[in-house]
């Protein structure tokens, strides 16, 4: 890989950038099943919870481990929902919490994004991973304590 130069001359070595086949690849190692959709999209469900994993931004650079909750939030129930989302994101660095509604039902999302323009370990690749998948699990957890009528069918 090539260094980068910054603005005051220094050369800083980077580490290779980070692909599809490298996120396929450090999810497969940590013994995680994973698939592609038709878009090449990299997907898996961990706890019943469907979870993406895009490389976005210009240079598809940046890192995103996005999860959609399993359970199901009524056509309706946005707005009971809004005020813990939106206490989670003020107490909470990441993940990212956020609603999504259409005309079948309120989706729940959570996401962790990462800038790697400058590559990233295969160390740190696995960690920004687990951590996008374990911060995701705990919120949906919450999220279900919180409204386990909506919580999905087969948890605890």
């Amino acid at each position: 890989m090539d260094d980068v130069t910054t603005p005051g001359g220094a050369t800083v070595p980077t580490d290779p950038p980070v692909t599809r086949e490298r996120v396929v690849a450090a999810l497969e190692a940590a013994g995680w099943r994973v698939g592609q959709d038709d878009d090449g999209d990299v997907y898996g469900v961990w706890d019943g919870h469907l979870f993406y994993f895009f490389l976005a931004g210009e240079n598809r650079s940046i890192l995103q481990v996005r999860g959609r909750y399993a359970g199901t939030v009524p056509p309706g129930e946005q707005a009971t929902v809004l005020p813990f989302l939106d206490a989670f994101n003020r107490d909470h660095v990441w993940p990212k919490v956020y609603s999504r509604t259409d005309e079948r039902a309120t989706g729940i999302y959570t996401e962790v994004s990462t800038d790697l323009t400058h590559g990233v370990t295969d160390e740190h690749l696995g960690r920004l991973l687990t951590g996008g998948l374990a911060t995701g699990i705990q919120f949906f957890a919450q999220l279900a304590a919180t409204f386990p009528a909506w919580a999905p069918a087969d948890a605890g």
